[in-house]
């Protein structure tokens, strides 16, 4: 077990509404969203972190963590010798039934001396085989597309089509839709769509209603939105919370 990185944990809770300034740290961080749901702001986007969630940050990398609703959060801060695919990249994880206990185990405790080594080698490993999700919003660097960027985030459900945006940014249309999927890795629509359905996560976290989300974000009808769900997240909108632990 000598070859195991160092690590440290930290446990706390936090109100709705609650922002931790923008800070980095000298370690690799796994925050496990026990309850609640986070929102956190790095270079080069955003990512959402539901409840059962974890988020991966890399060492290092300043970012700004805001509280969508009343969370418990429980951290695992890891030397960023740790060998996992994404090791210096953000990244949203899946957790399993194991890894949750892993880490409310090593975080809260308690933890005798011998088996803390153990365990963290269990938690690497199910982290190496743990799935990575499509809960990150890309930032646009050009400066045209992050203000029709920022105006979507103000306003999710803003039913201008390509063409219109197009003009707002001041770029034909083909230019538009071509900077816009260089820029993110997503074409114009699946950028728009993820950024409603994240949106849509966060306050189905906080216990809204399937059917208020829907037309906030922006869809005709619950069915609507049931559908542009699955096809993002793989499940509907009720066993992708129920899957949380």
């Amino acid at each position: 077990m000598s070859d195991l990185p160092d690590i440290k944990t930290w446990a706390n809770d936090y109100p709705r509404g609650h922002v931790i300034a923008l800070h980095a740290h000298a370690f690799c961080q796994l925050v496990f969203a026990k309850r609640g749901a986070m929102r956190v702001k790095a270079r080069g986007g955003t990512w959402v972190v539901p409840p059962g969630r974890a988020l991966w940050m890399p060492a290092r990398e300043p970012h700004e963590v805001f509280c969508r609703t009343e969370v418990a959060m429980r951290t695992v801060y890891i030397s960023d010798s740790v060998r996992l695919p994404f090791v210096a990249s953000f990244a949203v994880l899946g957790v399993s039934a194991l890894m949750r206990e892993l880490i409310v185990r090593l975080v809260e405790g308690p933890v005798a001396d011998g088996t803390r080594p153990h365990l963290l080698a269990l938690l690497i490993a199910d982290l190496r085989t743990g799935p990575v999700m499509p809960l990150n919003l890309p930032e646009p660097t050009d400066e045209r597309l992050a203000r029709v960027a920022g105006l979507l985030m103000e306003d999710p459900a803003d039913r201008r089509g390509l063409d219109d945006w197009a003009v707002a940014a001041g770029m034909a249309r083909r230019s538009f839709a071509r900077r816009f999927a260089a820029d993110t890795g997503l074409s114009f629509g699946a950028w728009r769509r993820r950024l409603r359905l994240l949106g849509a996560i966060e306050r189905l976290a906080a216990g809204e209603p399937v059917t208020a989300v829907a037309l906030e974000a922006g869809y005709d009808s619950t069915s609507a939105f049931i559908h542009a769900f699955r096809r993002e997240f793989g499940v509907t909108p009720g066993r992708y919370f129920g899957a949380a632990p």
